[in-house]
């Protein structure tokens, strides 16, 4: 009985959700598929200015924080470091997305024992020091992981993710109120719909993220086969990780088996544009 309720529930989000998502969104195209085959159409309902607008405020106030604490660019050798790869990897952001050449990129170094890195949409990247020091990252693993972080800007999976959860959660509150649930019925249909559909959708942005990240450092000429060794090493800093079904990505194994397919698909335009 509880199996064939949660059926229906979950039916019920998607009609919802599926009938809000045709009246309240656009098909976009945001890059194109490069050799890896990153083609997949994307649903937005919330507009490129609006999430451009919190973004730089977002990235604005992070950056003065991180200046006051005297933890932005102290160390001049690896901002030196960093910012020379991620200026070959932006270099070949045309591949997907030609208009992205002319964004407002900037790079920075937070000194943090974090092992992170994110690139904000239009550009903002930041490279966190526990990364580097941490990891003992070369050059190739840490163009993979900027890489990585670019390539979730130039698809904009920011922007598919608050549209998938404003659709959601219109299309969740009117079922909640037309069935009389109340809070906690709404609050367990939150969490049916990201254990059912939210989830997987940003492991899937995950694995965009990692294929399009191996073409843009071997078309910038690091070895996209680093991308292996780079989640090999944050498996060994993270030790345990959380039950795969409930993660926000992919499993490490599931992860490396994707990355060795692409990245070998990429080689030739690695041994391309290798510097010698």
């Amino acid at each position: 009985m509880q199996i064939r309720i949660r059926q229906a529930l979950v039916k019920s989000i998607l009609v919802i959700v599926t009938g809000l998502s045709l009246s309240a969104c656009e098909t976009v195209q945001t890059t194109q598929a490069g050799v890896v085959g990153v083609d997949r159409k994307q649903m937005m309902a919330v507009s490129s200015q609006q999430i451009d607008q919190a973004s730089d405020q977002a990235y604005e106030k992070l950056i003065a924080q991180e200046r006051s604490k005297g933890a932005l660019n102290s160390n001049q050798a690896q901002v030196s470091r960093v910012r020379a790869i991620a200026s070959r990897l932006i270099a070949q952001t045309g591949a997907f997305r030609p208009e992205a050449r002319s964004w407002q990129w900037e790079v920075n170094v937070i000194t943090s024992p974090e092992v992170n890195a994110w690139c904000m949409p239009g550009g903002k990247i930041a490279v966190y020091t526990g990364l580097i020091e941490k990891l003992g990252a070369t050059d190739d693993e840490l163009a993979a992981v900027i890489g990585h972080e670019i390539a979730h800007a130039l698809r904009e999976h920011a922007r598919e993710r608050a549209s998938e959860q404003a659709v959601a959660g219109a299309g969740i509150s009117i079922l909640a109120a037309v069935a009389g649930l109340g809070d906690v019925g709404q609050k367990g249909m939150e969490y049916a719909y990201m254990g059912l559909l939210g989830l997987p959708n940003s492991r899937r942005h995950e694995t965009e993220a990692d294929r399009i990240g191996v073409e843009l450092a071997a078309r910038a000429g690091y070895d996209p086969r680093a991308a292996i060794t780079l989640w090999q090493k944050m498996g060994q800093v993270a030790g345990g990780e959380p039950i795969k079904f409930l993660s926000t990505h992919p499993s490490r194994e599931d992860r490396m088996a994707d990355l060795t397919v692409y990245a070998q698909r990429v080689m030739p335009l690695y041994e391309q544009n290798r510097r010698k």
